[in-house]
């Protein structure tokens, strides 16, 4: 990753020899292992912040125009407090914008301002880039404004910013993730109390290696809609027999008598929501206890779930998770992300990756795309870093 301070201080012009002008922060990507597909707001998610960062660094300008500066992409914004809105052709300088808005709404002496982002989370495959840049930034300007803000209101603010912005408070989880996270530490994070439960990493013995398929994916967003569409029908179907109900209700109950009544597509997607319910408590269980081969059945078992009730999945994703499984020292791979594309996980000893990469010449071969692989562990969250 760039090592954006001396960019920062090129760009905008810095003496080097002005100690603690500038201030920078990092934030970590995430990754939902289990959970992702659940019951709107109240599903249980197997969580951990990745070691691949978001750096934002910010420096006071003598003007008050908001200047911003992608090191990576060469690309640079602008704007004005007065203008703080969003603009679609700004990209990704919003997600700045959203950290600058929640200190100008506390009453903090914001004003011209310079930032410089960098980073290393690989891009549109459900990693949270995006809000990676919202906490690195706010995380920033906390330490630069030597702002009196706990992480717990730095949650709810952005929250509410991201809301004002986009029309959308979808990322809360994303936030709890980057700032609580440590070092080989995973969470079961609960949408519905937005509670989450952190344990140490069992896989020390283990290696993570992400898949990007580079599926071309058009209209997710719709047929994710319909999905959700029928998760909700099917709650409301089995409402009318339960009053105050939510899919937990059936986590610990006979599955097939309770839903065998829906319409079968219903049927389906609901029956991934409860069982995915079911593996999140079991895989943390597993966990504490090190069973490896309890955890194995159940990333697996998820992914089954995913491309045969929730039908999420597609060949090429269903093809790298089943030649994963033909490699001895896999402990489990499954899809990560929204779906129809996007990548895959899988959990090994380093050999067995080594042997699972080997297969990519006939995966190209196959469908025509050139897989990209990037290595990750589960790491520590957003904090401010020597600029």
């Amino acid at each position: 990753m760039l090592d954006i301070g001396p960019i920062h201080r090129k760009e905008y012009e810095i003496d080097d020899g002005e100690p603690g002008v500038v201030v920078m922060a990092e934030a970590p990507g995430r990754i939902h292992y289990l959970g992702e597909h659940g019951e709107s707001k109240a599903a249980l998610l197997l969580s951990s912040a990745i070691d691949r960062y978001i750096r934002v660094a910010v420096s006071a300008r003598k003007d008050n125009s908001l200047r911003f500066f992608a090191a990576d992409l060469g690309e640079r914004k602008r704007t004005t407090l007065v203008n703080l809105k969003y603009k679609r052709e700004d990209r990704w300088s919003n997600y700045v914008k959203v950290a600058i808005h929640v200190f100008a709404e506390l009453g903090y002496p914001v004003k011209g301002l310079n930032f410089t982002i960098a980073g290393n989370i690989p891009q549109q495959i459900g990693l949270a880039s995006s809000s990676a840049i919202e906490v690195a930034a706010a995380v920033a300007l906390r330490g630069f404004l030597k702002a009196s803000v706990s992480d717990r209101e730095l949650l709810s603010r952005l929250n509410a910013s991201q809301l004002v912005f986009f029309g959308k408070d979808t990322d809360y989880i994303d936030y709890q993730i980057m700032l609580a996270a440590k070092k080989d530490s995973f969470f079961v994070v609960d949408e519905a109390s937005r509670e989450i439960r952190k344990f140490k990493s069992p896989f020390a013995k283990y290696k993570f290696l992400l898949t990007d398929s580079r599926v071309p994916r058009f209209g997710v967003e719709d047929e994710l809609k319909r999905r959700q569409a029928d998760v909700r029908k099917g709650l409301e179907l089995l409402s009318q027999k339960r009053q105050g109900i939510s899919f937990r209700s059936f986590v610990t109950s006979d599955l097939v008598e309770s839903l065998g009544d829906l319409p079968e597509e219903i049927r389906r997607r609901c029956m991934h929501v409860v069982q995915e319910l079911r593996r999140v408590n079991n895989a943390e269980e597993a966990m504490k206890k090190q069973d490896y081969a309890v955890l194995s059945k159940i990333f697996f078992h998820s992914h089954e779930s995913l491309r045969d009730l929730y039908e999420v999945s597609c060949p090429e994703i269903d093809w790298l998770v089943k030649r994963s499984q033909e490699n001895e020292g896999v402990l489990g791979s499954r899809m990560s992300g929204q779906g129809f594309g996007g990548c895959t996980y899988t959990i090994g000893s380093e050999k067995a990756l080594e042997d699972y990469r080997r297969r990519f010449e006939d995966y190209e071969r196959i469908f025509g795309f050139h897989p990209q692989t990037y290595e990750i562990r589960p790491a520590t969250g957003a904090r401010l870093v020597p600029a």
